[in-house]
């Protein structure tokens, strides 16, 4: 990874994301932070928004193919609720090596787009509910706001209800 600064938007990002921001035609700003922003809340205490203004990028494994769910920083993943709308037998959180191997992404920095492999992608609906979201820009140090529509369409990704009720 470059130690270089730059001076526009998406260099910020991790240099795959950044492509694939550009691939989509997306100039959106990325914001890097000093400290890490692993988790939404310490996204969220940075950016100053809700937690639940966060979008977590999440894999699981769905009968051992990895999925990612897209779901709000207040909010944890219903691992029942989504091996039903997947259809499958198991469920279950991927390790850090899976996460990587599927993403390119390290845990605490995956983005909801732009990944190395084609994954099929759900987002829960109450992602829907703000304005903006903001997610991981491909580091631990990154973010970018987007409109949950326009990430939800980005990721391709299918709406359900994910979430713990």
């Amino acid at each position: 990874m470059s130690t270089q600064d730059s001076t526009h938007g998406s260099t910020e990002a991790h240099p795959r994301f950044a492509a694939a921001l550009f691939e989509l035609g997306l100039d959106v700003p990325v914001r890097r932070f000093p400290e890490a922003t692993r988790t939404a809340a310490e996204a969220a205490a940075a950016i100053g928004c809700d937690v639940s203004e966060i979008v977590k990028s999440l894999i699981f494994t769905a009968d051992g193919e990895p999925v990612v769910v897209l779901v709000d920083g207040a909010s944890r993943v219903d691992v029942e609720r989504v091996r039903e709308e997947l259809g499958a037998a198991a469920v279950k959180r991927a390790d850090a090596d899976l996460v990587r191997a599927t993403t390119g992404y390290a845990i605490g920095g995956v983005p909801p787009f732009g990944h190395l492999t084609r994954t099929r992608v759900l987002a829960d609906r109450a992602l829907l509910t703000h304005d903006v979201v903001w997610a991981a820009a491909g580091t631990p140090h990154t973010v970018f706001p987007l409109p949950p529509k326009d990430l939800i369409a980005h990721a391709n990704a299918t709406l359900v209800d994910a979430r713990q009720r």
